[in-house]
C-alpha cells in the first residue's frame, strides 16, 4: 500500500502530472492550528495565492469565505493558461473565463489566464450573510463591466512574458513570470499547493528569508539541499501535520487510482499519498511542545518496539553518533549526537532538540564523520545501510 503512494507520487512527477487539488477539510485543519496559536495571523496581510485556477482552487474559496474573519487586507490569486486541470474539476465560474487561441493543433485553446484581487467581501445578493457566493456575484459583476468595455480593479487577465522577438518565455499565469513575480513582492504571505516537480523552483521563487509562506511538497524535500539547510537554521520548519494528516488530494479523471486508500467521493477523484507534508515559516504551537521521551535505560526496559527493548543503542560504523530507529525512542539523558527518521521532524522542537545535520547530500559537518567513511554519507550500522536519517542533539 505504502508503495502504492510512493509509486503515484513518482510516476506523477517524472511525467510533470502533479497538479493535484487540496481537500478544503486539510486547508481548514492547518490553517485553524496557526490562527488558534496566534489569532492576528492573517490580519491586515496581503496574502497571494498562486492556483491553476482560482474557481477550482479550494485555497481561494477558503480564505475569501474567511476573508473578513481573519481581517484579511488584501487577497490576491491568479491561474495559469496552460494548465490541464483548469475548469476540470471544482470550477465555481466556468463562464467567467474566455477561451484564448495560442498556436495551433489539438491543445490550440487554453482557457486565459487571470487574477482577482479582493480588498472586501461584503453582501453582493443581500442574503444577510457573507459567503463565497457573494464573491461569486461581485466577480460576475466585474466581468460585465469588462466586457462592457470598462476596467476592473477586482479581475483582469495576465498577459505572461514575452522577449523582443515576440516568443512566450513564461506563459500567462507561471509563477516564474513578471507579473505574478510583482505580485510575490506585494504579497506578505504565499500560500498554495506548488507542483512537486518545481518545488525548488517555487521555493526559492518564495525566497522563504524575505516572505512568510505555507505550502505542501513531498515528504523527501526535506532532505534536498535547498531545503533543508533552512530547516536546520530554524528558518522554516513542517506545519501541523504529514503523512495521513494530509486526508487527500482531489484529481482529475486522466489520473489512475493508486492504493487501497484512493477512493471517489461526493463525485471526486482522491488520492491519499501518504507522503506529504506542509513546509512553512509562520509559527505554530505543535513546533513548541517537547517530546515525552524516556531514559536510555527506561527505553530498554519498556520500549513497545522490538528492535530496541533489551538491546543496546547502536553506533554507527561512518558516524559519531548511535541509531535511534523510531522518534519515540530517543533517549531523554543522552548528550551526544543521535540519527533519527526524518519523520522526527513532525515532531520537532527547536528549544528541546538541535539539528546536527543530515546524511543525505552529506548536509553535515565532517568532524562527526569517522576517519574511514567519510566518503560514505549513508548511515551504516554493521556493515547495513540504514534509510535517511536527520542528526540531533538535546539542547543543554
Amino acid at each position: 500500500m505504502a508503495n502504492s503512494r510512493q509509486k503515484y507520487l513518482t510516476k506523477a512527477k517524472k511525467s510533470k502530472n502533479d497538479e493535484f487539488y487540496t481537500q478544503w477539510s486539510d486547508i481548514e485543519k492547518e490553517i485553524n492550528a496557526y490562527i488558534e496559536y496566534n489569532p492576528n495571523v492573517f490580519k491586515e496581510k496581503t496574502i497571494l495565492l498562486p492556483a491553476d485556477d482560482p474557481f477550482e482552487s479550494n485555497f481561494f474559496k477558503f480564505f475569501a469565505t474567511k476573508f473578513n474573519e481573519f481581517g484579511i487586507k488584501k487577497l490576491i490569486s491568479t491561474s495559469y493558461a496552460p494548465s490541464p486541470i483548469v475548469n476540470t474539476q471544482l470550477t465555481l465560474l466556468p463562464e467567467l473565463v474566455p477561451e484564448k487561441e495560442i498556436g495551433s493543433g489539438r491543445n490550440k485553446y487554453f482557457k486565459e489566464a487571470y487574477k482577482i484581487e479582493l480588498t472586501e467581501v461584503v453582501d453582493e445578493d443581500g442574503m444577510g450573510a457573507v459567503n463565497i457566493n457573494d464573491v461569486i456575484t461581485r466577480l460576475k459583476k466585474e466581468k460585465e463591466k469588462i466586457d462592457s468595455g470598462g476596467e476592473s480593479s477586482i479581475l483582469s487577465y495576465l498577459e505572461g512574458d514575452t522577449n523582443p522577438d515576440s516568443i512566450e518565455r513564461f506563459s500567462a499565469g507561471d509563477f516564474r513570470s513578471q507579473e505574478v513575480s510583482e505580485l510575490r513582492e506585494e504579497a506578505d504571505i504565499i500560500i498554495t499547493n506548488p507542483p512537486f516537480s518545481l518545488f525548488r523552483e517555487f521555493l526559492g521563487w518564495i525566497n522563504p528569508i524575505e516572505k512568510q509562506f505555507l505550502i505542501i511538497g513531498n515528504m523527501n524535500a526535506i532532505t534536498y539541499k535547498e531545503v533543508f539547510p533552512l530547516i536546520k537554521d530554524n528558518k522554516i520548519w513542517l506545519g501541523t501535520g504529514m503523512g495521513r494528516w494530509i486526508s487527500g488530494f482531489i484529481v482529475p479523471d486522466k489520473y489512475e487510482l493508486y492504493g487501497t486508500e484512493a477512493r471517489i467521493e461526493k463525485g471526486q477523484r482522491i488520492v491519499a499519498t501518504n507522503n506529504a507534508l506542509w513546509l512553512t515559516n509562520l509559527d505554530h504551537g505543535k513546533r513548541h511542545q517537547p517530546l515525552s521521551l524516556m531514559t536510555m535505560e527506561d527505553n530498554k526496559k519498556f520500549s513497545k518496539h522490538k528492535s530496541v527493548k533489551g538491546k543496546d543503542y547502536a553506533i554507527y560504523d561512518n558516524y559519531d553518533a548511535i541509531e535511534v530507529p523510531f522518534t519515540d525512542a530517543i533517549p531523554s539523558d543522552y548528550k551526544g549526537v543521535m540519527g533519527v527518521p526524518i519523520s522526527f521532524l513532525d515532531k520537532y522542537n527547536p528549544e528541546q532538540f538541535e539539528i546536527i545535520g543530515a546524511s543525505d547530500n552529506g548536509a553535515i559537518h565532517e568532524k562527526y564523520k569517522l576517519p574511514h567513511f567519510k566518503k560514505h554519507n549513508e548511515p551504516y550500522v554493521n556493515g547495513k545501510k540504514v534509510y535517511k536519517r536527520i542528526f540531533i542533539k538535546a539542547v543543554e
